[in-house]
């Protein structure tokens, strides 16, 4: 149990638990649920997307988020692990992910490459899965925070700002942190609103996603810096995941400049109107080679007197 106020809101002490319930005497946290409704408001989110925007078939979503969600995890988990060997000794420890420790990083980059590799096989245009499902990772985020929340974890150092979160320790003493957790979510169902206006907008496939990266990479750039649980990059006072966001807010703004200006020009990017729902992929692949294609001008046919002259030369 944590006991939590927020006296500059006037919110007063009150208890969390991180346990939701026991199952067959295994605790359930409520951390897991949390991820988990996050989960699957990013998959319907990405299924209403992808099949109104971008023609994508919501059997297709589904089968692409089963696998995303797997390797997702994993990644998540391998990407926290990898910056924290020195805290698993044994195959169990690395595999416990209900005693904590998975990074949004690993699982985006994971999830990432699993939609390419998914995209490939059932020969899909990426670009357009990745703008359909970007918004919804942004609300996942928004609401897995709170899981944080639950477990009083991923705040920052303490302060005494307006919006300050009070945490009662072991001893009975109340310390105030910076609420980082409730920055990242705010800032996620901002950016979740604000891309989702600027949707209709876009220029070129693949815009909607490096939207996300540039406006995510932002925020964490700056809420990284606020937070006390920070992976860092070796022995160096680098944080990880505030050199991540940095390179893709910088990455991600300009390639969104670059692809507006040129991004027509490549088939992949190039802005299609939506394909029916069901219609086979290699269609949709054909139509966009054949609007890429310009037909050859026709030679003018020689007269058989000139053609027989030709052929008499020489």
């Amino acid at each position: 149990m944590h006991e939590i106020s927020f006296p500059g809101l006037g919110i007063g002490e009150f208890t969390v638990k991180s346990e939701a319930f026991s199952l067959f005497g295994r605790s359930v946290a409520w951390y897991g649920i949390i991820i988990t409704v996050g989960i699957i408001c990013a998959y319907l989110y990405a299924c209403r997307r992808g099949k109104r925007s971008e023609g994508i078939d919501p059997d297709v979503m589904t089968d692409l988020t089963f696998f995303t969600v797997i390797f997702g995890i994993i990644g998540a988990r391998l990407y926290y692990v990898l910056f924290k060997l020195e805290e698993y000794k044994t195959f169990y420890d690395v595999i416990a992910i209900w005693n904590g420790g998975l990074a949004i990083y690993g699982g985006i980059i994971a999830g990432a490459l699993t939609i390419l590799i998914f995209c490939k096989i059932r020969r899909q245009n990426v670009l357009k899965f990745t703008d359909a499902v970007a918004p919804g990772v942004m609300i996942a985020q928004a609401i897995g925070r709170w899981g944080n929340f639950m477990n009083a974890e991923a705040h920052g150092g303490e302060t005494e700002i307006f919006c300050r979160m009070g945490i009662r320790d072991a001893l009975g003493e109340v310390h105030y942190y910076h609420p980082t957790f409730f920055y990242e979510s705010l800032w996620n169902v901002i950016g979740f609103v604000l891309i989702n206006l600027f949707y209709k907008k876009k220029k070129f496939n693949g815009e909607i996603c490096l939207a996300y990266f540039a406006w995510y990479g932002f925020g964490r750039m700056f809420i990284e810096g606020l937070r006390t649980d920070s992976l860092y990059l070796g022995g160096t006072g680098i944080r990880i995941s505030q050199l991540v966001g940095a390179v893709c807010f910088v990455a991600g703004t300009v390639l969104i400049l670059v692809f507006r200006r040129i991004g027509g020009r490549f088939a992949l990017t190039r802005l299609t109107a939506p394909v029916a729902v069901g219609a086979p992929a290699e269609k949709a692949e054909e139509k966009e080679e054949k609007e890429e294609e310009t037909p050859a001008k026709e030679e003018k046919a020689p007269e058989n007197g000139e053609e027989n002259k030709g052929e008499n030369n020489g």
